[in-house]
């Protein structure tokens, strides 16, 4: 067919061809599955990996633990859902380590979800897809933290929180107060730096004019009631126990101690950007940092965010983290949570939010393999340290302890010295908390060193039940620390006892020193 020059008919031969990848084609066309295949496979991944090749838990889960068995309402980890939660996943696995690193994953998971709801509800499924897969590059979540505990419980019940905060003050509707209000009491049931999110919520509902509005119906105010009913019984036992806890503030002044206070305030906020190293890496691979004029990649748009959502999302993202690193300067304190997992929760939707209407997707490839190894790197770093720390720096990894072999010996020479279950193990954290996680009998914990961190054991019930003795070994006698000995004068140390660990290398026999302390029936037999 001939066309008039006029309308003749455009030649593409030398446009260059706009090649979309996988990764863009899944975004396009199924945003809600690409979330869950990502968030999903890095749960999934961080559960196997430990169950396979950690001995032991890292970090202070056996103090976990040990608190949990006890159904304390407090104690010196602060409030006690963490605690309870991480005691019913490890018996509802059979005293297994899979229940713990699985409720820890899904806490990461929530979060994620939350995110991913929120960003759907401001921006759009294709942008909240991306800041979900940003939250890669945060060490938090790309590193997730398998030391499950306050921290680790916050990152959800925050990201939750502010989510049904959204629902209901943005899309104003009215009964996802009442899930504010519930969210927010279990958080300060996990941790009292969840004061700060409180007073954030407070304190942008004042600020702005919905806000204000919403202040003067009566669904906020029931939340408040539901969260202070929530609280209600750690609130009593803060009341019965004295146990409020107390700043102490130092009334020194002077231009060095600013200074002082200043460059620990730029370091914490350092930590704070440092821990964003992997999502800067995907945005100067993924932007158009250093292309060409003629460079095309694929668009993805969306309909303009109301300010309210941009203010919202802005102001949840920036301002936990200056608040709490503030607020840990003033007091003299570690950051709040002692961790930065809950401050960085929304940095990923912050940036996809600032990133525009249209964000174009450059170098999609490359983009993609960058974000896999983001993913994979720390999977292979955490593989390589346990199969070849031993071999190589002789490293003595806490995961790498043998705790099953000392919970079960430990206990069965208890059994056949006094007939009776153990009850009690006394030490410190190391190897009494392993031998209390591991034990057939769940025995208590008593820390030697920090009896306050477990004041659950009296003296009376050691005496009445008896309790084996454990302390690390130096020597073949088996001689017990100072701490020990000053505690137990009449203790009398047995032949120490020494345990291969799973992947030995040139690391030494683990040689642990002991002792019986007998039950009061049986000592006067």
């Amino acid at each position: 067919m001939l066309y008039p020059p006029a309308l003749a008919r455009p030649s593409f031969a030398h446009a260059p061809m706009l090649h979309v990848s996988l990764l863009v084609e899944a975004l396009r066309a199924r945003p809600v599955l690409m979330f869950w295949v990502a968030a999903l496979s890095q749960g999934a991944l961080w559960v196997l990996l430990p169950t396979l090749i950690y001995s032991a838990p890292p970090g202070d889960v056996p103090l976990v633990l040990a608190t949990g068995r006890e159904w304390v309402l407090g104690s010196s980890l602060g409030p006690p859902l963490a605690p309870w939660l991480a005691e019913l996943a490890f018996d509802a696995f059979g005293h297994r380590m899979f229940g713990v690193y699985l409720i820890a994953q899904a806490c990461v998971v929530l979060t994620f979800w939350a995110v991913f709801a929120l960003g759907c509800a401001t921006m759009g499924a294709r942008h909240a897809v991306m800041a979900v897969l940003l939250m890669v590059g945060v060490t938090a979540f790309s590193l997730p933290t398998l030391d499950f505990g306050p921290a680790v419980l916050a990152m959800p019940l925050i990201a939750l929180a502010v989510l049904h905060l959204w629902r209901a003050l943005g899309e104003t509707r009215r009964h996802h107060w009442y899930a504010v209000g519930i969210e927010l009491g279990l958080l300060l049931l996990t941790s009292y730096a969840g004061l700060i999110f409180v007073a954030l919520i407070a304190v942008f509902l004042a600020a702005t004019r919905r806000g204000r509005a919403v202040a003067r119906t009566i669904e906020p105010w029931i939340a408040v009631l539901i969260m202070i009913v929530v609280t209600l019984p750690h609130l009593v036992w803060l009341e019965r126990t004295g146990a409020g806890a107390v700043a102490n503030f130092a009334g020194l002044s002077g231009l060095m101690i600013a200074e002082s206070r200043a460059l620990t305030w730029l370091r914490l906020v350092g930590s704070l950007v440092a821990a964003h190293a992997g999502m800067l890496v995907l945005l100067v691979v993924a932007g158009g940092l250093r292309v060409g004029p003629r460079a095309r990649a694929p668009a993805f748009e969306r309909d303009p965010p109301p300010p309210l959502a941009k203010a919202f999302v802005y102001y949840f993202a920036l301002t936990p983290g200056l608040v709490a690193t503030v607020l840990a300067v003033v007091l003299g304190t570690p950051i709040p949570f002692g961790a930065v997992g809950p401050l960085v929760i929304f940095s990923g939707l912050a940036i996809v939010m600032a990133a525009g209407d249209v964000i174009h997707l450059y170098r999609q490839r490359i983009v993609g393999v960058a974000w896999l190894a983001l993913l994979a790197a720390p999977l292979a770093v955490t593989l390589a340290t346990v199969a070849l720390g031993p071999w190589t720096l002789a490293v003595d990894l806490e995961t790498g302890r043998p705790a099953a072999a000392m919970g079960d010996f430990f206990t069965d020479s208890f059994h056949r010295r006094t007939g009776r279950p153990l009850r009690f193990v006394a030490g410190d954290l190391d190897n009494a908390g392993l031998v209390a996680a591991y034990s057939p009998d769940r025995p208590s914990l008593y820390l030697v060193g920090a009896p306050e961190r477990t004041p659950w054991v009296a003296d009376k019930d050691l005496r009445e039940n008896g309790a084996i003795v454990i302390w690390p070994s130096a020597d073949t006698a088996g001689t017990p620390p100072a701490a020990i000995t000053a505690r137990f004068p009449d203790l009398v140390p047995e032949v120490p006892r020494s345990f291969e660990r799973p992947v030995q290398g040139r690391l030494p026999l683990l040689r642990i020193g002991w002792a019986l302390i007998r039950p009061n029936a049986v000592a006067g037999r």
